[in-house]
């Protein structure tokens, strides 16, 4: 951590999830203090030093407790047992500015979202809004398949994907929560490449140190596939326009990464290195 800059206490909510470790982790990295906010205690496996806390950000009053003392917090926009879109953004913005909150980073949900909204129109707050595009990790997806039978079953095998490492998400979150110049700001999330179905396998059986056959499905046999793994029919339409009319914002390399955080995003050979026990058979 530069010397000019103190260490912080900040708050991360959805804190279990992917993103959110990552921004926990992130946050340690730098020398700051993290208080997780949980539903869930019995998730909350951190590690030493992180002050886990019980919230509900559908109940903005369980909250009071958790702002107290923090100087920024990161949000995500979805809440409540079925992941609805979060309604309480006002209440939960007019309470991190009573509590001397200065700098909110919220996830973007794909949408414009109630909650993100609020975030935006928050005033004497610093709001950053994270928008990454497909996550690395969703290639553990694939590691049943890999495993059992040395082999990855896609359609679309040529699209094109920037896709993301998670813990980069977690950098830029870290640094707009502690430092000066990133409020007001939009913040676009990729990778440092372009990369087909075909290079990521490749990518994958370089790491586990074994071939994987890439196998191409029909549309049909993709939503076949999908329906057989239990994914609602709103899901199977996302897949299909997501994968087969990739927006440009996914297939487009961006530079936030090094530009917030003075480093080169993480490739997906690091990422494949970092998970290739995932896919090798036990």
């Amino acid at each position: 951590m530069p010397q000019t800059q103190q260490a912080q206490k900040i708050l991360v909510t959805g804190a279990t999830g992917t993103v959110g470790r990552q921004v926990v982790t992130e946050l340690l990295a730098r020398g700051h203090a993290v208080r997780a906010l949980t539903r869930d205690l019995a998730k909350a496996d951190f590690p030493a030093g992180v002050e886990v806390v019980p919230g509900d950000l559908t109940d903005p009053g369980s909250l009071v407790p958790a702002l107290e003392g923090v100087t920024g917090v990161h949000l995500i926009t979805f809440g409540g047992a079925y992941f609805a879109p979060l309604e309480t953004g006002p209440r939960i913005l007019e309470l991190a500015r009573a509590a001397g909150v200065r700098r909110v980073t919220v996830l973007h949900g794909g949408e414009a979202t109630p909650l993100e909204q609020a975030v935006r129109a928050a005033d004497g707050i610093d709001w950053t809004v994270l928008m990454p595009v497909e996550f690395m990790g969703n290639a553990l997806e694939w590691a049943d398949g890999i495993v059992t039978a040395g082999e990855v079953r896609e359609p679309f095998v040529s699209r094109l994907s920037a896709m993301v490492h998670e813990g980069d998400i977690g950098a830029v979150a870290a640094v707009a929560l502690t430092e000066e110049g990133h409020g007001s700001q939009e913040y676009v999330i990729t990778g440092p490449e372009l990369l087909t179905v075909g290079d990521k396998v490749a990518t994958i059986a370089a790491a586990r140190g074994r071939e994987i056959s890439l196998v191409e499905l029909s549309e049909e046999e993709a939503v076949a596939q999908w329906r057989a793994a239990g994914h609602p029919e709103d899901v199977i339409g996302f897949l299909l326009e997501a994968y087969g009319n990739t927006p440009e914002v996914g297939r487009t390399v961006a530079d936030t990464v090094e530009k917030v955080t003075g480093r080169p995003a993480r490739t997906f050979r690091q990422w494949a290195e970092e998970h290739a026990d995932t896919f090798r058979a036990g």
